[in-house]
């Protein structure tokens, strides 16, 4: 991460020490282009050559000046929102990689637009270059101009929590499956939930035999290395609320006996990622000393081919009872987060919310930037709201009772898999079966949570994270 430090407007030293200087240029309520330009030696040229520049340009569009020897970029932040210079910040600190120091003057008249601008920094300096020799570092050190009188390294903190947790579920879902596997996802969090103060408890082996774990044992069977229930829990004295989390770990999926064709096997090793946030937003919660009881479950497992797969066919019974005659083994992320779902709901908490890569049928429904919000009503539109604060693509989504007879199993409580119709719904349905009457919301992050095309603002080619800033913000809101 990059530092992160605060300059007034004029400061002179900040604008001469720096190697790149990215300036916003915007439009104002009536449309007309404007700047907010540094009072340096260099300001005449600086305007002037602003004056080229398309505010109304995409978003994070940067243009490239070089004015008396200074390497200025004209930042795009159309009408200057809070996600636009979420983005616009993003955009200069990509641009910056390779360099060690970056200034940015954006405008901004509050605390929350200046939040938005050191988010988009945090967030914009990641690189995942764990595998390249010769790829440019983050930036070293960003500069914020800013004249607000606001408690500035308090709002830096807490960026730099949230991001680094973001930044985490990117490396995470980025690092390929022959280095992430079940014991090693495990071991990352067993490390990075106990360095944080978590209490930790992980069900491997005969433990998800003793627990009943049936969806975990069926889905992970097919491996070398086998699957492991992780509990990790955030439990301030203070505590004014209590949030479950459940996260689908799947660390790569084949689609077992229903296999995947083979150009849809290329990012499975992405199908981890809802565990991964669930780990870093509890990790989160108790970094920003939230008031709040927060308790993770991982649900980890990886989803192979062998001898010992499980198969179509096959019914296997929770510990609640439900039986489930497993039509799909690649509709295998339900199954372990049934397990979690109850582990979860049996500790009676205020709310649970679970987190996974579910299902192709979300991409079809709403693109891949926008997460699928299903459940309980008041639950699901909590959510929606909470993304909407931190300007995160969310839809709240419906869950038809119709859509539940195509779950119907002669000889089972339910089938695993049922209408390609409204897939991401049913999805949604089948996981209802194991929240009994806690209030409840799923996140289908599918297309959001992993990025095929360019990088854009502050998201990165790869792995996002997202829907842990969505999260955290939720939380707080339970306050």
């Amino acid at each position: 991460m990059p530092q992160i430090v605060f300059a007034k407007s004029g400061d002179h030293t900040a604008y001469a020490e720096s190697q790149i200087l990215a300036i916003g240029v915007y439009e104002d309520e009536n449309q007309e282009r404007k700047s907010v330009l540094p009072v340096c030696e260099f300001t005449t040229a600086t305007a002037k050559a602003v004056e080229t520049v398309d505010a109304a340009a995409k978003v994070g569009t940067l243009t490239k000046l070089v004015i008396q020897d200074a390497l200025v970029f004209a930042v795009g932040l159309g009408s200057k929102t809070r996600e636009e210079l979420r983005q616009g910040a993003g955009s200069a600190a990509r641009a910056a990689a390779g360099k060690e120091s970056l200034t940015i003057e954006f405008p901004h008249n509050d605390a929350e637009q200046l939040a938005a601008i050191i988010e988009g920094a945090f967030l914009g300096a990641y690189n995942f270059t764990k595998y390249l020799a010769d790829a440019d570092a983050p930036v070293a050190k960003i500069t914020i101009i800013t004249d607000l009188d606001l408690d500035t390294a308090a709002l830096a903190h807490r960026a730099e929590v949230i991001t680094t947790a973001v930044n985490h579920v990117r490396d995470l879902t980025n690092t390929p499956a022959n280095e992430l596997n079940p014991q090693t996802l495990t071991d990352f969090a067993l490390a990075a939930a106990t360095a944080a103060g978590l209490e930790v408890k992980v069900y491997a082996d005969a433990d998800l035999t003793a627990e009943k774990l049936a969806g975990l044992a069926a889905v992970g069977r097919g491996s070398s290395i086998g699957p492991r229930l992780v509990r990790l829990a955030w439990n301030p004295q203070n505590a004014q609320a209590s949030v479950a989390l459940v996260g689908k770990g799947i660390t790569f999926d084949t689609g077992g006996y229903s296999l995947k064709p083979a150009a849809s096997m290329t990012e499975m090793k992405t199908d981890m990622c809802g565990a991964a946030v669930v780990l870093e937003t509890v990790i989160a919660a108790a970094l920003l000393a939230l008031p709040v009881k927060v308790v993770g479950w991982l649900c980890i497992a990886e989803n192979m081919v062998s001898g010992h797969a499980t198969r179509p066919d096959d019914v296997i019974t929770y510990r609640n009872g439900k039986s489930v005659e497993i039509n799909n083994t690649d509709a295998e992320g339900r199954l372990v987060m049934a397990d979690g779902l109850i582990m979860a709901c049996e500790e009676r908490p205020d709310v649970v919310i679970d987190v996974a890569t579910l299902t192709g049928a979300q991409m079809v429904a709403l693109g891949e930037r926008i997460t699928g919000i299903m459940g309980t009503a008041q639950v699901r539109d909590a959510i929606v709201e909470a993304a909407e604060k931190v300007d995160e693509a969310a839809w709240a989504m419906p869950l038809p009772e119709q859509l539940r007879e195509s779950l119907q199993s002669d000889i089972a409580t339910m089938k695993n898999s049922g209408s390609r119709f409204g897939g991401m719904l049913v999805a949604g349905l089948f996981l209802q079966e194991f929240v009994g009457d806690t209030p409840w919301a799923h996140l289908d992050i599918a297309g959001p949570s992993f990025n095929r095309g360019s990088a854009y603002g502050h998201t990165p080619k790869g792995g996002t994270g997202v829907m842990l800033r969505t999260l955290v913000q939720f939380i707080e809101s339970q306050c």
